[in-house]
């Protein structure tokens, strides 16, 4: 019944030029009534969502962004073909266009397109309080006479603008299409091609532009096979050649719409200067580059300076929780479990959640502001030499938070090589999962100190990590570019937006996504992990388990042990004689030369099921046995011990070299999924695993054997 309900359901879509605030009008409409998924077969992201008109349920699609209906990248395709083929689930009864106010006079051509298909189209202008701020001015009745589509002209990034759009939306959504001459009437000398493909497909109920962009995107589309082949055999026959009919309609659209913005837009002469000036400094070929990195390094400084707070509450709540758990819940196995094996997990990940919502805010003004736009122009040419473009540096920026949804926005990248090496290099830049690796070992290394009164030098350092990870990432890249078969490289082509304040709703629902993934995604392999290593911990070959408390004992009668000593002993024998200890044993030879321990290398180990696992795996296998401290992580491991050394386990050398074990392995599983998905081949994600991982492996081994 729901699926019926959902079918009766009358379909519209937000369509627009990237950039241009569908999203913003589309959180407005909606609320908290959407969902985020994937189309159907590929990898793009689907926002959908509804809301309620005239006691109705409207659904609502929020297409991804694009210029033309000429595609040049997945993302593209999928809007496309919502807009080209009637039986796509997205297919609209209604296309609310929306177009920034201060860009019109670039952003008609795909609104020109989407009124010859002859679907019912209105055209919505944002972010107009900015637009009248600047002292522009619009004649909306002409503009509206002249494209013919009602238009409305608001500030969707205000809650009030809801009731106004909908009112629009309400008295145009049964419009009927009005018989107009075309804005691209198809040229005659292609008349014979289009009834060809008409009589073809057997309906005479299409538009002939519609019949035109069928016959261009043969290739694109999905469509009946046999479809398909009758399309291309008429190509053949009509010797149509698609490149030159599609930039022969672009300019012809363009002499027609460019008079026509003229006319109804006047932009005020004086009104972009501020903008102007930014930019004269923002995207300097010296100054721009040096600011993006101060901005970058004042973001992880901001990682850990606001953070610490709010991390030692964490802290001190599961402490608090623990202690009361030990002392109200009677002793056994189940309260063991709980205490010292949920608790310390848990708090494992959840203690640098601070952290990454503070990276995610940063990342988000940064985009909301305008700034990341420029970043990509910025960064265009130079990334040209490591086999990029300036699209990747929004992937490999991305990967600063997560390398899945990072590896994802590649589809914008064009070029296929470019794409790939760009798939292929970005899970060397440290994202955020790493943060509580970094934050752990980054105090056994470097010692906190002020500098210069506004850094410190455990920031440095942190900040050095990443400078590492982007350095290995452009060395990658320039490797990956001389050893993949040449091609021709994507020009750039994008929407610069105009510098504008961050709308609070849309950073916040973009921190509240990605932060509850990260603890959703990483709490469900946690509290797995968690329950497994506590029992592998807890438990062994009873033979062994018997001799590790005996040696104990025997010890404790010979009165080699004091009181205080025998808790840590014999939590110790039996953690060895446990199977984590097994396990941890049989691994060991490998990961000895690295400085690893058996207890490292299981946290080693189990960080490949997500990196962030690692710091809950050792606060599992260390708490076991111990009375206190079992949830001051950082405190917890400074104390531990080399039994046969009495050196400190975690030491400089073998800190150093876990950092750069995490610095340069692949240690995702998730991630090399999503390489599969993206590239369709096991090819890719398994070259990247044996370089990733040999790479890590080598420098760690090299870092410790001269340090130690």
């Amino acid at each position: 019944c729901d699926h019926l309900v959902l079918e009766r359901r009358m379909k519209v879509a937000l369509a627009g030029n990237p950039n241009s605030g569908k999203t913003s009008l589309f959180n407005l409409l909606t609320g908290a009534q959407q969902k985020v998924g994937n189309y159907p077969g590929v990898t793009v992201a689907r926002r959908t969502g509804v809301f309620t008109l005239d006691s109705e349920e409207i659904s609502i699609v929020d297409l991804p962004g694009i210029y033309s209906l000429y595609p040049n990248s997945e993302d593209e395709r999928v809007s496309c073909e919502a807009l080209l083929r009637p039986q796509h689930p997205d297919f609209p009864d209604l296309v609310i266009y929306v177009a920034d106010a201060n860009q019109l006079d670039r952003q008609l051509l795909l609104l020109s397109q989407i009124k010859d298909l002859d679907i019912p189209v209105v055209l919505v202008l944002s972010l107009f309080d900015a637009f009248e701020k600047a002292g522009h001015q619009l004649d909306q009745k002409r503009l509206g006479e002249a494209l013919g589509v009602p238009v409305l002209a608001v500030n969707s990034k205000k809650k009030e603008s809801r009731e106004t759009v909908i009112q629009f939306v309400s008295a145009n959504l049964d419009q009927q299409v009005v018989d107009r001459e075309p804005f691209y009437p198809v040229p005659k000398e292609y008349s014979g091609l289009i009834q060809d493909v008409e009589d073809g497909m057997g309906d005479k109920g299409f538009s002939s532009y519609y019949l035109w962009q069928r016959t261009q995107q043969v290739s694109w589309l999905a469509q009946p096979e046999e479809e398909k082949e009758l399309i291309t055999s008429l190509i053949e026959k009509h010797q149509f050649k698609p490149l030159k009919a599609q930039i022969n309609e672009t300019l012809t659209r363009l002499q027609y719409l460019e008079p026509l913005a003229a006319k109804v837009f006047k932009r005020n002469p004086g009104s972009l200067s501020t903008s102007q000036k930014a930019d004269a400094v923002l995207t300097h070929a010296v100054w721009g580059p040096l600011i993006f990195i101060i901005l970058m390094l004042l973001v992880f400084q901001a990682i850990f300076a606001w953070a610490v707070i709010p991390m030692d509450a964490i802290e001190y709540v599961f402490a608090a929780v623990g202690s009361g758990l030990v002392e109200a819940m009677p002793g056994g196995w189940f309260t063991d479990m709980i205490v010292k094996g949920l608790l310390p997990g848990l708090s494992g990940v959840l203690i640098f959640v601070p952290q990454i919502a503070i990276l995610f805010l940063l990342i988000s003004l940064l985009e909301e502001s305008g700034y990341m736009a420029r970043a990509v122009y910025l960064f265009d040419h130079m990334l040209q030499g490591f086999g990029m473009n300036g699209r990747s540096i929004v992937a490999l920026i991305s990967g600063g938070a997560c390398a899945i949804p990072a590896i994802m926005t590649t589809r914008t990248i064009s070029n296929w090589k470019e794409r790939l090496i760009t798939i292929l290099v970005t899970p060397f830049i440290s994202c955020s999962a790493r943060i509580p690796v970094y934050t752990l070992l980054i105090a056994f290394v470097v010692p906190y100190q002020k500098v210069g009164g506004l850094f410190n030098t455990q920031g440095l350092a942190f900040a050095g990590l990443y400078v590492l990870s982007i350095v290995t990432t452009l060395v990658a890249g320039w490797v990956f570019k001389k050893m993949l078969s040449s091609g021709t490289p994507s020009m750039l082509a994008m929407e610069m937006p105009v510098y504008r304040w961050p709308d609070a709703f849309t950073v916040w629902r973009s921190i509240k996504t990605s932060v509850g993934s990260f603890i959703t995604e990483a709490g469900k392999i946690i509290l797995i992990i968690a329950m497994v290593l506590w029992f592998l911990a807890s438990y062994g070959p009873s033979r062994a388990m018997e001799e590790a408390s005996a040696s104990v004992t025997t010890l404790i009668e010979q009165g080699e042990l004091s009181e205080a000593e025998v808790g840590d002993l014999l939590a110790s024998r039996k953690l060895e004689a446990s199977y984590a200890g097994h396990l941890g044993k049989f691994i060991e030879p490998v990961m000895r030369p690295l400085g690893f321990d058996w207890k490292m290398s299981i946290a080693v180990i189990t960080s490949f099921a997500a990196r962030e696992v690692f710091v809950g795996t050792l606060a599992t296998i260390y708490s076991v046995g111990e009375e206190e401290n079992e949830f001051r992580i950082r405190e917890h491991l400074a104390n531990q011990k080399d039994p046969e050394t009495g050196e400190p386990v975690f030491s400089r050398a073998v800190a150093m070299s876990l950092l750069l074990f995490f610095v340069f392995a692949m240690q995702c599983m998730s991630t090399l999924a999503i390489v599969k998905e993206e590239t369709k081949s096991w090819k890719w994600p398994i070259i990247q695993f044996v370089l990733m991982t040999g790479l890590a492996y080598l420098v760690s081994f090299i870092v410790y054997q001269t340090l130690s």
